[in-house]
């Protein structure tokens, strides 16, 4: 008769993993996110694309909503996020600058409107607004790092 192998106790701690049953699918897939106003994650998409559109022309609010739902198939996007990224970008222009024709957010005859003005001061500008918002997205990055537990005590 063999001799049996004892089993050792359970222990804290994960031991080495074996390797993946064949077929295995990565657990790579991230939910879908609705954007949220006053979200850093979303805010960042919208200021990334808004730095791209034409200057010097007024762009329909849901022309850049849907630009964002292309782009991003994982996030939705509604147009008062949208607005609500292009009123804090105007807030903050009127306080860089002291003028409002920098971002002009409007109602046109097709619906609301954001118009960037086209001049040199607009791109260092603007990268700044994202480089504050990528901030914002990797403070909250490293304080969810910091949670031992999904209710939050950490």
């Amino acid at each position: 008769m063999p001799a049996e192998t004892p089993i050792p106790p359970s222990a804290p701690g994960l031991g080495p993993l074996r390797s993946a049953p064949p077929g295995l699918p990565e657990a790579t897939l991230a939910p879908p996110v609705v954007a949220e106003s006053g979200d850093p994650f979303a805010a960042l998409r919208v200021v990334g694309l808004l730095a791209r559109i034409e200057r010097g022309r007024p762009v329909r609010i849901a022309d850049i909503v849907d630009r964002l739902n292309a782009t991003h198939l994982d996030w939705i996007f509604a147009p008062s996020v949208v607005a609500d990224v292009a009123v804090r970008l105007q807030a903050n222009w009127m306080a860089d600058y002291r003028n409002s024709s920098g971002i002009t957010i409007e109602d046109g005859s097709y619906g609301p409107t954001i118009e960037i003005e086209d001049s040199s001061r607009v791109d260092p500008w603007i990268v700044r607004q994202a480089e504050r918002e990528a901030a914002a997205c990797r403070n909250r990055l490293t304080a969810f790092s910091r949670l031992d537990r999904a209710a939050g005590e950490g």
